[in-house]
């Protein structure tokens, strides 16, 4: 979920133009008010989009906002798992992710219908679901699940951050190092400080229309990417009866970790929705564009691996050979992240500003703004120079946040939204299907998150 910056705490906006003026604050606590099941209110025709998207137009966005950076770095996953293992949980991730997004986006839109509001954010439905739903007592927290939904977008796409600062300070060492040296942490940290002051500089830009199409050539050169990676991965694919099909448990956590990071899409689906010209096409954009973004990662993962073995590194692109169009591509890669990573830094930024502006006078915004800006790229920074390992920072992001994110929260808003109405339905199958995403959403969250926290750990000695 990464190179996107369309999606906020509380809507999708075509044209992101941040200013020096707060964001655009709704009712900091909206009065949901509960209407009859038996209303025919039909938010398709209350909803006005001033550029509505289309099937094709919300499928590349989808699209967009699931792919990113973590794919840079899948083939390190798979690395990690082996290489048989590692295909066949990345389909079963690929459908349990889509269905995941599915009943959000179903149990927002029966809410839509219910409390007659045309379309909502993630954390409005969070907060909604357990306001007016069926446990009185609960009701009191609703505010707390939509703060925690908040906090862990902001975790995860400020994470997203150190990731990218961490791609580019490793390319820009193997253009300037010899290849041996690509392990010499104390130099990548150096490089990784190197860019604090032209980050800083880049985010201070907070009219961000300028820097919006570069996500497009941004998807030019990730799908170059997965192309070169199976041209040059193949110079040197050894058998592959010899490449390991199974390594460990560890690795099999760590590998969950990072392949959650890298396809989940839970956080712009419903502003894909929000902003779609028949909603209730949902369904179909969601399977073709998760297909194909499972296709993409399949390929880098499976190819990267295979070709480059049990040495490659992330992100991908660094294991590609020393020639001119290769040493060119890796150039472009870098500088597209690093102008995307103002983009990147929008969205959780201006969800912290939404917030924290309440408590400075309007006429020193400016400043204020341009100083928390500078103070949450110094944290990313020093926390990219504590801990500069792609794989295990991606997995801890995916285990953590994801998970959360991902599974856990959707599957206890569809118990909210369907617990009443429809019900739980025959031999209360629907408590027992969300009980089951549940336990393997709390399992990822704990096994991943110790599994690739220990590894960071391992890192910061180095």
């Amino acid at each position: 979920m990464e190179l996107n910056a369309n999606y906020v705490n509380h809507t999708m906006v075509e044209d992101p133009d941040a200013t020096t003026k707060p964001p655009p604050q709704p009712p900091p606590g909206p009065k949901f008010v509960l209407h009859s099941e038996k209303d025919s209110y039909d938010f398709v025709a209350h909803r006005f989009v001033a550029k509505p998207t289309n099937i094709l137009e919300s499928t590349g966005h989808l699209i967009k906002g699931c792919l990113g950076g973590g794919i840079l770095g899948i083939h390190e996953a798979y690395m990690k798992c082996g290489l048989w293992t590692s295909l066949v949980v990345t389909i079963i991730f690929g459908f349990y992710i889509t269905y995941c997004v599915h009943i959000l986006v179903n149990s927002a839109q029966l809410l839509y219908k219910r409390l007659h509001l045309p379309q909502m954010s993630y954390p409005d439905v969070a907060e909604a679901s357990l306001e007016v739903g069926p446990f009185p007592s609960l009701r009191k927290y609703s505010k707390w699940f939509r703060y925690a939904v908040d906090l862990i977008i902001c975790i995860d796409l400020f994470g997203a951050c150190c990731v990218y600062q961490i791609i580019i300070a490793k390319t820009i060492q193997q253009l300037v190092e010899n290849e041996e040296d690509l392990e010499n942490q104390s130099h990548l940290r150096l490089y990784i400080l190197a860019l604090l002051v032209p980050v800083l500089l880049l985010c201070m830009i907070t009219t961000l229309k300028y820097l919006a199409p570069f996500t497009l050539i941004a998807d030019v050169f990730i799908v170059t990417c997965v192309i070169a990676t199976i041209v040059y991965s193949q110079r040197s694919a050894p058998p592959i009866s010899k490449v390991p099909a199974w390594k460990g448990v560890i690795g099999f956590f760590e590998f969950c970790g990072i392949v959650v990071f890298s396809m989940e899409g839970i956080g712009v689906s419903l502003p894909i929705e929000n902003n779609m010209k028949n909603p209730k096409q949902f369904p179909i954009i969601l399977c073709a564009g998760m297909s194909v973004v499972v296709s993409f990662l399949i390929l880098v993962g499976f190819f990267g691996y295979w070709g480059f073995g049990e040495n490659s590194i992330a992100p991908v692109t660094l294991n590609f050979p020393s020639e001119i169009f290769p040493t060119i591509l890796k150039c472009l890669m870098a500088i597209m992240i690093f102008v995307t990573f103002a983009l990147n830094f929008w969205a959780p930024f201006n969800l912290v500003w939404y917030y924290v502006s309440k408590k400075h006078d309007p006429k020193k915004f400016w400043i204020w703004e341009r100083v928390y800006r500078a103070s949450f790229i110094i944290v990313i920074t020093s926390i990219a120079i504590a801990f500069p390992n792609i794989g295990n920072l991606m997995g801890l992001l995916g285990a953590f946040c994801l998970s959360n994110m991902g599974f856990i929260f959707p599957a206890i808003i569809e118990l909210l939204v369907v617990w009443e109405t429809p019900g739980l339905g025959r031999y209360k199958w629907r408590l027992w299907k969300n009980i089951i995403v549940l336990i393997v959403g709390v399992l990822l969250f704990i096994a991943g998150t110790y599994s690739n926290a220990k590894g960071l750990i391992v890192s910061l000695k180095m």
